[in-house]
């Protein structure tokens, strides 16, 4: 209701501005939520209190998690966030397309960089499974990106339950090239190596998953299933956002470069999410987001094979009464039979 009421004001202003004013308002929104109703589930070897998550890219630099937490979501996925600053790319660099119900971004992974971001998760009061999306500045070649990876890792340890590695955002240049087979393997092996050290120091596990494109063929599908079965990460977070067009062609703003997010991309990652779990049956969980705006599509990535899944530009669209709409939505849909 309250979203209801500021939504058309935050729409009347810049999208970047909005965003950052709408991730203000989440802290009095979060004080109106009710409860979220119970619906937990276990997966990446953590137990979720209900399988409906944040999505990385809302709250990049950490700044709003006790706010964020009070929706009612299950868990929180940060960042993106890389070693070293950034700024990311020039502004604008964000554009809505309300006919379709999505958004653009070529942000860049803007960055306050990983210690400062750790500052901020070490003074967030709430204790609630956090995940963060890590990657590369956008100045270190491929072949020391598993440098940057672990660095992130091992500043974040203390602080998360699990990271994600971020190989599939279209805003920076050669970072999908990570997708391919040699270059994964490689990644993965190295940053579960430093893992393992980490474990041991700290003498708790973070889960590690790996975050995919949806423009991706099914060879490629099959071989990054592969790569990652074999390589034993913890989970396979599906989608991030699209570069193609072809939903919003015509539309005002579609032919801006960045990632397509919303309603447009949300068959595209289903179908993902539906051949990913044909390939890894059980053995690796999957984190669908990718389109999700009412609690029938959120239902909708779990039959596809989804364990969990997470919210981004359908918020931005509906508000936070999205989140407790998907939790009860997959909560009825697989209650067990009385």
């Amino acid at each position: 209701m309250l979203y209801s009421l500021a939504r058309p004001f935050l729409f009347a202003l810049d999208p970047e501005t909005a965003h950052n004013a709408a991730l203000r308002f989440s802290g009095l929104a979060g004080l109106f939520a009710g409860k979220p109703p119970a619906c937990p589930v276990r997966a990446m070897g953590l137990d979720f209190p209900n399988p409906v998550g944040l999505a990385a890219g809302l709250d990049k630099q950490a700044e709003h998690v006790d706010a964020l937490a009070a929706l009612g979501f299950g868990f929180l996925e940060l960042g993106g966030v890389t070693p070293r600053p950034q700024p990311g790319n020039p502004r604008p660099r964000m554009f809505r397309i309300p006919q379709a119900r999505a958004i653009i971004n070529r942000y860049g992974l803007n960055s306050i960089g990983v210690d400062a971001f750790a500052e901020n998760l070490r003074k967030a009061k709430t204790k609630c499974i956090r995940g963060v999306n890590i990657g590369k500045n956008k100045d270190t070649p491929n072949e020391k990106a598993a440098d940057d990876y672990g660095y992130c890792l091992e500043k974040l340890y203390p602080h998360v339950d699990y990271v994600t590695l971020n190989v599939s955002s279209p805003n920076t240049a050669g970072l999908r090239d990570l997708q391919e087979s040699a270059a994964l393997s490689s990644l993965l092996r190295i940053v579960r190596a430093r893992r393992e050290v980490l474990r041991e120091k700290h003498g708790r596990n973070v889960a590690i998953a790996v975050k995919i494109a949806p423009d991706l063929d099914d060879e490629s599908l099959r071989t990054i299933a592969d790569t990652a079965r074999r390589e034993r990460v913890d989970g396979i977070v599906a989608t991030n956002t699209t570069t193609s067009r072809q939903a919003v062609l015509g539309l005002p703003f579609a032919s801006e470069p960045g990632g397509l997010s919303g309603a447009p991309l949300r068959e595209r990652s289903t179908a993902v999410i539906r051949k990913l779990a044909a390939i890894l049956g059980k053995e690796l969980p999957i984190v669908g987001v990718g389109g999700i705006s009412s609690g029938a599509e959120a239902v909708e990535k779990i039959d596809a094979g989804a364990v969990l899944v997470q919210l981004y530009t359908g918020m931005i669209y509906r508000g936070p009464e999205l989140v407790t709409e998907c939790i009860e939505s997959i909560r009825d849909a697989h209650r067990p039979a009385p």
